[in-house]
């Protein structure tokens, strides 16, 4: 535990919601809810105005759509994402050589190690001008918690949502969590949390009260000291600059069970060619290729097979997950599948001739129209969807994958728009862009000639020039700060 707050945990607010209302001017103040669309598509994040209504991460987008009818439902933008998320990595590199990012809206900071705090003033002046870096350069807000410890620090962020600041100072650990839920606590899910209410425990309080014995008694010996530990306020865990992949995998829920086995077969090969594109996205190759398959009645099998060394051939990669597939049954349907490699290293012992001929076919199964790859992190909880059917696509199915719903286009006379939505042979789009007015909407035939998908434009047209942060960045206005250390807002 450090003697001065200087961990800090940034934690963007809503992440993918309020990019897409900062890049839609007309769903500024609207309820948003980003995620899969399809029948079983599942909400990858919702806007602060959907959350009022019942709306969460993780649920299940048809239980949204009842709960707030009238939201907008997008499908993600990983492109734009990720670009806001580099300008928020970067900001944060210039803090600190120790940044540990934990997905692309969130990260841990050691303010220490770059020596842009020492104590609990300094920490404060550089989460508040960190906040305001962040707004200045992507529009967007961010919440900061600063604490001596990693735990403590994502719980003060947890406190400061939205658009807030949040410090723990050294000492007042135990006063502050005694009274919160032991769910407050990381790695107490719901099992571990109803567990411990059936034993009468369900204050941080209570755990330190019960003490480690009775703790490992309960949830088993490494769980219990951890526990415990947590409930004292105990966390040493250093930022670490560089997490190492164990794995990269890529999969994909179908809207309807699929029971053509050659369907099926051609879906594995797709999955074994988009996780080779991540692999040697991150310069890596792998040993073990692993196949997932989530069946009909939610059994899910997982098969492997361990190659003679590292790979990153697609070709090599597809058959082992294709031989991986004819030892599971598919007869009842398949409603996921996925593709993955372990054992990761920085080297392949494959011919390099066969690697050259697989780039060049890799290249141009890349030029080809896919669906987004990307897949959240369990704790963001979103599911992305596969082809609908079996039989070959109807043109609402075909319009739908074409011009998804939030995604950026081009018409030649109206110029930047996005996708309101599509159906009977139709696409609705409006026009606007960042920080634009409210655009106007029109309806076109979803083959019109001169309407083009399109890549999103950045959230802020002339963002402030960070070359020099952190010295040159004017602080912010601080107001009047409780005792949890939280800065009060309106």
């Amino acid at each position: 535990m450090r003697p001065a707050p200087t961990i800090l945990h940034l934690d963007m607010d809503a992440f993918y919601a309020s990019a897409e209302q900062a890049a839609k001017p007309s769903l500024r103040g609207k309820a948003v809810v980003v995620g899969g669309l399809g029948p079983r598509g599942v909400v990858a994040t919702a806007s602060y105005e959907a959350r009022v209504l019942g709306v969460h991460s993780a649920m299940p987008t048809a239980q949204a759509r009842r709960l707030a009818p009238n939201a907008a439902y997008l499908v993600p933008r990983f492109q734009l994402y990720r670009s806001v998320s580099e300008q928020v990595m970067e900001l944060l590199g210039r803090l600190s050589p120790l940044v540990e990012p934990l997905s692309l809206d969130e990260a841990f900071v050691d303010l220490e190690a770059g020596g842009a705090a020492d104590d609990s003033a300094s920490a404060r002046r550089t989460g508040e001008r960190l906040r305001t870096a962040i707004r200045a350069v992507t529009g967007l807000s961010g919440s900061v918690g600063l604490a001596g410890s990693k735990m403590l620090a994502k719980i003060a962020s947890e406190q400061a949502k939205p658009d807030g600041l949040v410090l723990i100072e050294p000492g007042t650990e135990r006063e502050l969590l005694a009274p919160m839920p032991v769910r407050t606590l990381p790695g107490v899910g719901p099992a571990t949390g109803d567990h411990l209410r059936r034993a009468g425990m369900t204050t941080v309080h209570d755990l330190a009260e019960a003490g480690e014995d009775e703790l490992v008694r309960l949830v088993g010996k490494a769980h219990g000291r951890g526990l415990y530990r947590m409930a004292l306020g105990l966390d040493d865990r250093p930022v670490v600059a560089e997490r190492d992949a164990k794995s990269v995998s890529v999969e994909d829920t179908f809207d309807v069970d699929l029971h053509d086995r050659v369907r099926v077969r051609a879906e594995v090969e797709r999955l074994a060619v988009r996780c080779v594109e991540r692999l040697r996205a991150a310069q890596r190759s792998g040993r073990t290729v692993v196949l997932k398959v989530r069946r009909y009645d939610f059994s899910t099998l997982t098969r492997s097979e361990t190659l003679r060394g590292p790979t990153d051939d697609p070709t090599v990669v597809r058959e082992a997950a294709a031989r991986l597939l004819e030892a599971v049954d598919t007869t009842g349907g398949v409603r996921l599948l996925g593709v993955g490699v372990t054992g990761l290293a920085d080297f392949t012992q494959e011919d390099l001739f066969a690697q050259a001929a697989d780039a060049r076919e890799l290249a141009e199964r890349a030029r080809e129209p896919e669906p987004e790859p990307e897949r959240q992190a369990p704790e963001s909880g979103t599911e992305g969807t596969g082809p609908a059917e079996e039989e070959p696509e109807s043109a609402e199915q075909l319009a739908a994958r074409r011009w998804p719903a939030g995604h950026d286009v081009h018409h030649a006379a109206h110029g930047h728009g996005w996708v309101q939505g599509s159906g009977v042979g139709r696409v609705t789009v409006r026009f606007e862009e960042p920080g634009g007015p409210v655009g106007r909407v029109r309806t076109f035939r979803i083959d019109d000639p001169e309407l083009t998908p399109a890549d999103p434009l950045p959230l802020v047209r002339d963002p402030v020039d960070y070359s020099s942060w952190p010295a040159s960045l004017p602080k912010s206005r601080s107001g009047p700060v409780s005792a949890a250390g939280e800065e009060s807002r309106p």
